[in-house]
């Protein structure tokens, strides 16, 4: 019997067949989880409905993030064809592609909104909705990267973005700890997705990471995965409002 048997999620943020999120829904699938499914626009759904299908979900569902009606169908949803949510993972970010490369300073005030409204205030809204079909024992999770508290080349006004992420974790925490919900981001370190390559300069930071980290290598999609796995099961039970690192301890290093 697997760790989440009898445990429903969602999964909002599956692009293809490598983003995190797709190797931690078939983590959770993999210890007994039944899961539901989001996608944005027929080119992603298109990609996201076969990757569903293949582990039996049946509840594939159009969501933008920035419109809270569609945030509210989903839930809605939820509750008439489940009754109660176990997990939500959260790894959903987005920027313009020209706020991605060169100075931080040329930023754009649309683009800044843009970046933030995706990437971070998306977690307060869907959190919101899910909180009424969650109980205690329940997780929440989002995804981040070590960009929120420092500087990384390019990563520019995503990486404001990760950090009032990281700070939303924290607050939702605190306000869903007494109903015994928890919720923690996992700072994933850099991984070849499609979100990745968006980042000027991308394959630089990977071979820093290599270079620098204790364990001398990148992570994989699967350790991720693992992590994610912890956070939605009992084992993590006393834990909320974490930043957990799965870098291979680049994080700790000067330099």
């Amino acid at each position: 019997m697997g760790l989440l048997e009898g445990k429903r999620g969602i999964i909002f943020g599956v692009a293809n067949e490598r983003s995190i999120a797709w190797a931690i829904a078939q983590k959770l699938h993999s210890e007994g989880m039944e899961l539901a499914f989001t996608y944005v626009g027929e080119t992603l759904e298109s990609r996201v409905r076969p990757l569903a299908k293949s582990l039996g979900a049946s509840l594939i569902l159009p969501c933008d993030v920035t419109n809270d009606e569609d945030i509210k169908s989903v839930f809605k949803t939820l509750e008439i064809e489940w009754g109660s949510l176990d997990t939500l993972v959260h790894s959903v970010a987005f920027a313009n592609k020209e706020e991605l490369k060169g100075a931080f300073v040329k930023t754009s005030r649309e683009g800044f909104a843009l970046a933030l409204d995706v990437s971070a205030y998306s977690l307060v809204a869907l959190t919101r909705e899910a909180e009424p079909l969650m109980s205690a024992g329940s997780s929440i999770m989002s995804m981040t990267y070590l960009g929120s508290s420092r500087v990384v080349p390019n990563y520019n006004v995503m990486g404001v973005a990760k950090a009032a992420l990281e700070a939303s974790t924290r607050y939702l925490a605190a306000d869903l700890g007494p109903k015994g919900i928890r919720v923690n981001s996992i700072s994933a370190g850099p991984i070849k997705t499609l979100a990745a390559m968006g980042i000027s300069s991308f394959n630089a930071i990977l071979n820093l990471v290599e270079k620098k980290a204790p364990l001398k290598r990148n992570v994989t999609q699967d350790e991720v995965a693992s992590t994610a796995l912890y956070l939605a099961s009992t084992l993590s039970s006393g834990v909320t409002g974490e930043i957990i690192y799965v870098d291979s301890g680049y994080n700790i290093m000067g330099s």
